[in-house]
């Protein structure tokens, strides 16, 4: 028998299950690159639409579990040495944990962990474990690459109106009673004829430039793996060398790189001063890429019209934490890649992983990230060892 420990954001605090404004979601069965949803050979534990990425959820695994004769246990309480997450870690066989909650599996942790053998993100982005001790421990670690990516890309496009349209402020000033124009539209201008770049063009950075192209905006982006020129051609994509080429030429810059220890605080204040006046910076890829004051600086001085970022450092952030009180920012908590219809793919690909655990089959290798005591399938073209 396996124990399964499984880290989960907290439930509505309107009380679980909450009332849905749905009855159904699309079915999606394949990516624009043409890796298939997640298919795992069991039924589903939930109905896809429902909240499964909370602690009552239970990413709908409870009966597929315990009719192995697994234990899981599931819950929100995954910080310092007293928490829920501390005490099971010691004899857990697999962990589960989300990027949106995430359960740090340190090094001193995984030291800890004598009998871990799978660490598993559902969702995708795998930063909040030590993948170089990882590896040293023969821990296959692995993510459901591919499920939450477009979900991502719709947040993105959805922040950039946001800002450049100065809507945030425009609805709390109608929500309060007012009806002050003048005060809506002194920051408010059309995205048309912008330039906005990606840093990373991978499934996340070109699904946001293939959604933003019908706005008319001039695309620009960078990436270690330069697209075709068919992709460039389509799109009218202008290729940057690096990073800081690219901020000097935008107006928007969207943030979609991996996080390793080189990439840590990749925005500080000289990568501000490269950017134009007035530019808007999106983040929804994680939050330590950029440095926490910087951000504040950059708004306040003006070199920032608008920051708006999806994810934080740590996670949940402190209530006292200055990116939720700066100006013209966009934030939320790490909510991007967790809707409802983002979820129900998720969860099923959190089941497709431990089917092929549990029965000894090869786990897909898009899912991989380290097996065998290195990188491995989409790890070893996303992450690197120190």
């Amino acid at each position: 028998m396996a124990k399964v420990l499984c880290v989960l954001y907290p439930d509505p605090d309107s009380g679980y299950p909450p009332k849905y404004a749905r009855d159904d979601i699309p079915v999606i069965t394949a990516y624009a690159n043409g890796q298939t949803a997640p298919t795992p050979k069991g039924p589903l534990g939930f109905k896809p639409g429902q909240l499964v990425g909370s602690v009552s959820g239970e990413l709908g695994l409870r009966n597929y579990l315990e009719k192995l004769g697994h234990e899981l246990i599931v819950t929100s309480d995954k910080d310092g040495p007293n928490s829920k997450f501390e005490k099971h870690l010691a004899d857990a066989e697999v962990v589960i944990s989300q990027p949106f909650w995430p359960a740090y599996l340190t090094k001193e942790r995984i030291a800890k962990a004598k009998k871990l053998k799978l660490a598993l993100t559902a969702g995708i982005g795998s930063d909040h474990v030590d993948l170089d001790a990882a590896a040293r421990a023969h821990i296959t670690v692995t993510e459901v690459t591919g499920s939450n990516s477009i979900s991502v890309a719709e947040h993105v496009v959805m922040m950039v109106l946001s800002l450049v349209r100065n809507y945030l402020p425009s609805h709390e000033i109608a929500a309060k009673g007012g009806w002050n124009i003048a005060d809506c539209v002194s920051r408010s201008y059309d995205v048309e004829g912008m330039n906005f770049g990606t840093i990373a063009a991978g499934r996340i950075g070109l699904a946001v430039l293939r959604r933003l192209k019908p706005f008319d905006l001039r695309l620009h982006y960078t990436d270690p793996h330069r697209l075709s020129p068919e992709i460039e051609k389509e799109l009218g994509l202008t290729f940057h060398p690096d990073a800081e080429s690219l901020v000097q030429a935008v107006d928007i810059v969207n943030l979609q790189m991996p996080l390793y220890p080189s990439t840590e605080h990749f925005f500080n204040d000289r990568m501000f001063s490269l950017m134009k006046r007035g530019s808007y910076l999106i983040n929804t890829a994680r939050g330590k890429l950029v440095e926490r004051d910087a951000v504040v600086r950059a708004l306040e001085s003006g070199r920032l019209a608008g920051y708006a970022g999806d994810v934080w450092f740590p996670q949940p952030a402190p209530a006292d934490h200055p990116w939720r009180t700066m100006p013209f920012n966009g934030m939320t908590p790490h909510i991007s890649g967790t809707s409802l219809s983002a979820q129900a793919r998720y969860a099923a690909g959190t089941l497709e992983i431990l089917e092929s655990y549990f029965g000894g089959t090869p786990i897909r290798d898009e899912y991989l990230i380290v097996d065998g005591g290195m990188l491995a399938g989409t790890g070893a073209k996303s992450y690197k060892l120190t």
